[in-house]
Parts: C-alpha cells; sequence; structure tokens
C-alpha cells in the first residue's frame, strides 16, 4: 500500500488518489481487482469515510476504477485507465516543471535532475 503524509499539506484526498494511481502504474493492483471499502480504507488511514469516498469519486471520474452496486469499488481493466494513470502524470510532471521554471531553474537542470534520477534507478 502507500503512506499518507499529514504534514505535506496536499490534502488527503488527492494523496489517496495519488497512491493509487502510482499503485496502478506499477502494476502492484490489476484491473478487476476490487478495492478496499471506504470504511477500510479510511480505518486504515484514520481519516474521515468522506475524505476516501471523495478519492474514490475521483478515482471513477477518471476512469481509473469503477464501482458495482452492493459489490464495491474495482480497477478498470480498460484503456482508459491506463490513459488516465498517464495523463496524471503528464500532469503532475508539468506543474513540476512550471514551478521549477518558476523558481529560475533552467531546462538544462531541469534535464540533469531527470538524467539523476534514472540513473537512481538503473542502481536499485
Amino acid at each position: 500500500m502507500f503512506q499518507l503524509d499529514l504534514k505535506s499539506g496536499v490534502p488527503i484526498s488527492d494523496q489517496i488518489v495519488n497512491g493509487f494511481i502510482k499503485l496502478k502504474a506499477l502494476g502492484i493492483i490489476k484491473g478487476g481487482e476490487q478495492m478496499p471499502s471506504v470504511r477500510s480504507l479510511a480505518l486504515k488511514f484514520s481519516v474521515n469515510p468522506n475524505t476516501v469516498q471523495k478519492a474514490y469519486a475521483i478515482l471513477e471520474s477518471g476512469g481509473i476504477i469503477y464501482s458495482v452496486k452492493g459489490r464495491g469499488s474495482f480497477v478498470s481493466e480498460d484503456e482508459r485507465a491506463h490513459l488516465a494513470v498517464i495523463e496524471k502524470a503528464k500532469t503532475d510532471f508539468y506543474g513540476a516543471v512550471k514551478t521549477a521554471q518558476g523558481l529560475g531553474l533552467s531546462s538544462d537542470t531541469l534535464s540533469e535532475i531527470i538524467n539523476e534520477i534514472y540513473k537512481e534507478e538503473k542502481k536499485c
């Protein structure tokens, strides 16, 4: 699973959304797999069930999960879910680059950072 950072300033519902998107992107959760119930996830993270429900609604509107009445929520198997995960990564990356640009980092510096990240990944 993933951890929440209550001090990050990122809304908890967004952290839950991002956590599941990452799990889907990494193949840790697969299409057709049942999601934890809202209540069980709220208990696990010690958050309000409405917060988890909001995250699930965001995931569902993005096509990453779907709900079956009386059975729960499931990870989507279709191409739309895969595209939603990629689009989320692009959006997050774009925002990070714009922030870095606003702080005066050059494209060369950003390229160096990206290359460094990929080199670190190869070491693992």
